[in-house]
C-alpha cells in the first residue's frame, strides 16, 4: 500500500484549486480526479481544470506534509532525500506532455526539478524527460532526455535523489542522469510532489493528463 499519510492533494477545481488535506486522503477520498481505492493511486487532470495561483496549467498532484499535515520543507544539507515511484501514463493531452514528479520551492514559481513524460505521435511512445534549475533564480536549464520510447500504458520507474552534498540524481526505465545542484539551493527549503501535471490549458473536457502510480515513497534519511 502507498502511504498517503505523508501527502496532501490539489485536485483542479475550485478557484483557488481545493486542496484534500492529509487527514481526509489518507481515509480514502474519492471523486473524478483521484482514486487510492485499488491500492494504487489514480490521477486525472482534464486541460479544462482550474489552475493554482500564477500557474498556467491543472494538476492532480500530491505534494509533501507531516503525519498531522502540517506541510513538510527541507533543505537538501539535512538529509538524504529521495523520491521513488512506479507507474504508468494512459493518456496525454494534445501538447504530449504531463509532468509527474517535482522538486519544488517553497513559495516560489520555480521548482529546482520537473520530471516530464513526452509523448510523440510519430513514435507512439514518450520519452522522460528533466527540467533543471541550477540556481533558485536561473531559467529552466535545457531538457535532458532520461529514458526514449516509453509507450503509453506500460509501467515504469522513477528515482529521484538529492544528495547532502548537492548530487542529484535521476532515474528512469534503468537508465541514469548524475549531476550537481548549485550551491544557492542549500538554504532554500524544497518539496517533493508526484501525481499528473497537465502541460496543456487548451481542447475538450475529455483531453488531459491521466496516470496510475503503483508504488509511490519519499524518504529523508538524516
Amino acid at each position: 500500500m502507498i502511504d498517503l499519510a505523508v501527502w496532501n492533494l490539489s485536485i483542479p477545481v475550485g478557484s483557488p484549486p481545493k486542496t484534500i488535506e492529509t487527514p481526509q486522503l489518507k481515509s480514502g477520498y474519492k471523486d473524478k480526479y483521484f482514486d487510492s481505492g485499488s491500492g494504487s493511486l489514480f490521477f486525472w487532470a482534464p486541460v479544462t481544470g482550474s489552475k493554482t495561483a500564477n500557474a498556467k496549467y491543472p494538476r492532480t498532484e500530491l505534494r509533501e506534509t507531516f503525519k498531522d499535515g502540517e506541510l513538510r520543507n527541507w533543505k537538501y544539507p539535512e538529509a538524504d532525500n529521495s523520491l521513488k515511484a512506479t507507474l504508468l501514463v494512459s493518456k496525454v493531452p494534445s501538447s504530449g506532455k504531463i509532468v509527474i514528479g517535482q522538486i519544488h520551492a517553497y513559495e516560489s514559481t520555480k521548482p529546482m526539478l520537473k520530471l516530464e513524460y513526452q509523448y510523440s505521435d510519430s513514435s507512439k511512445a514518450g520519452n522522460i524527460v528533466a527540467k533543471l534549475r541550477k540556481t533558485p533564480g536561473s531559467s529552466e536549464g535545457k531538457s535532458i532526455i532520461i529514458a526514449k520510447n516509453v509507450p503509453l500504458n506500460v509501467k515504469f520507474k522513477y528515482e529521484i535523489h538529492l544528495s547532502k552534498s548537492g548530487a542529484l540524481g535521476i532515474s528512469a526505465r534503468d537508465q541514469n542522469l548524475t549531476t550537481k545542484v548549485g550551491s544557492s539551493w542549500k538554504n532554500k527549503l524544497l518539496y517533493f510532489k508526484a501525481g499528473v501535471y497537465t502541460q496543456d490549458n487548451t481542447g475538450y473536457t475529455s483531453e488531459g493528463g491521466r496516470v496510475t502510480f503503483y508504488a509511490l515513497k519519499v524518504r529523508h534519511a538524516g
